[in-house]
Order: C-alpha cells, then structure tokens, then sequence
C-alpha cells in the first residue's frame, strides 16, 4: 500500500486533536471552570450530591437559562438531588417573586406557573414585582386566592426568604443564574452550555469524593 504522507499528517494531528479534547473533557482547572467554596457548606442529605440553582424570576438571564436548566436537571441520576434558590440580593423588588416561588411551591401552583413567571416578566412586560399585580395574575392562572394570600404573607415563606438570601450569602454568589456542587463547587463556564457541562464534571468529581476515589 503506497503511504501517503498527507494523509498521514492529518490523522496524527486529528488524533491529537482527539486526544487532547478527550483529556480536557475529564479536567477542571480551580479558579476557572469552577470556584472552591471556603468553608464548604452542609446540605441536607449528605448521602446525596446537593445541587444548587441560584436563581431569580427577575434576571434576564435565569429566565434564558429555566428551559436548559429544567431539561437538564428532569434527567439527573437518582444520587443527585436539584433545588432551587430564589435569592433578592437585598432588592425589595426581588423578594416579594422570591417570595411567589415558594407560595407556588406551597400551594401546588410552581410546576404548572414556573415557566409562565418568567414568561410575564421578560416577554409580558407584566409587574410582578408588585404584590397586587402578582396576585391578581396568579388568580387569572387558577390559584385559590385566599390560600395565595395566606401562604404569601406566612412566616414559613419569609423564613425560606431569608434562608435563600444567607445561603447566597454562604456560597458567596455574586450574581446569577449560578450553579453550586455538593456545597465545595461553585460552577465556572463562558455560556450556559459550558455551565452545565461543568456541573455534570463536578458532580462526577464529588461522586468520586463520597465513594473515597482520588
């Protein structure tokens, strides 16, 4: 067979092309792909990978990233377990949709209304900042009124309220939408793509961590 040297020289340089890709895919670098997070946090089941979204229904950008964040996490292996935090940053405009993502939680409402937030918000133009509004809007959706407005205003919301907000605190979350790994990881990447493929990195690294692997 007569060698061809061309031919040669482009399947090295492919294979190395390969080999690098292949070898990157397996490597995170600290302070790039991902951030360690000092003093690593406690999550509520230490049997499990904890999984954090940082999140809120009046970012722009979590609400571009809710359909690849909700596709990605509906196929989570059973060892992973996904949450989300909606968090205000100190803005008395954020905490009252923080406060109507847990009373849609409460209440039964969130699966069904998530998506529609988000929708009313960036794409409606609707003020539902405003507690008024947003009441009247969730009305319109099938919510009970009087059950919304108990759990809106109940201790249990705000208690979650603040809860989310001192978590963000803890994992020292400088803006969202942001990803945290078991507590140890705050999730790095250029694009959402490249953000959830590093979660998936990282969630590897502490399944390897938890079963004693280096």
């Amino acid at each position: 067979m007569k060698f061809d040297r061309r031919s040669f020289v482009a399947a090295f340089f492919a294979l190395g092309t390969a080999l690098t890709v292949t070898s990157s895919s397996f490597a995170q670098t600290a302070g790039k792909d991902y951030t360690l997070i000092t003093p690593a946090q406690p999550s509520d089941d230490p049997a499990k990978i904890e999984v954090l979204e940082f999140f809120s229904y009046g970012c722009p950008h979590c609400s571009d990233f809710h359909p690849l964040i909700s596709a990605w996490s509906a196929k989570l292996p059973t060892d992973v377990v996904f949450k989300r935090v909606p968090i205000t940053f100190g803005r008395a405009a954020w905490a009252n949709i923080a406060k109507l993502y847990y009373t849609l939680e409460t209440t039964g409402d969130l699966a069904k209304l998530d998506g529609d937030v988000f929708k009313a918000i960036h794409g409606e133009r609707i003020n539902m900042f405003d507690e008024k509004t947003l009441t009247e809007w969730v009305v319109k959706k099938g919510v009970d009124p009087k059950k919304f407005a108990d759990t809106f205003n109940s201790f249990g919301v705000m208690s979650k309220v603040k809860r989310g907000d001192q978590l963000a605190q803890a994992y020292r979350i400088q803006g969202v939408p942001a990803i945290a790994v078991d507590g140890k990881y705050l999730v790095g990447g250029k694009d959402f793509t490249e953000q959830l493929a590093i979660s998936d990195k990282m969630i590897a690294k502490a399944r390897s961590e938890k079963s004693g692997k280096k």
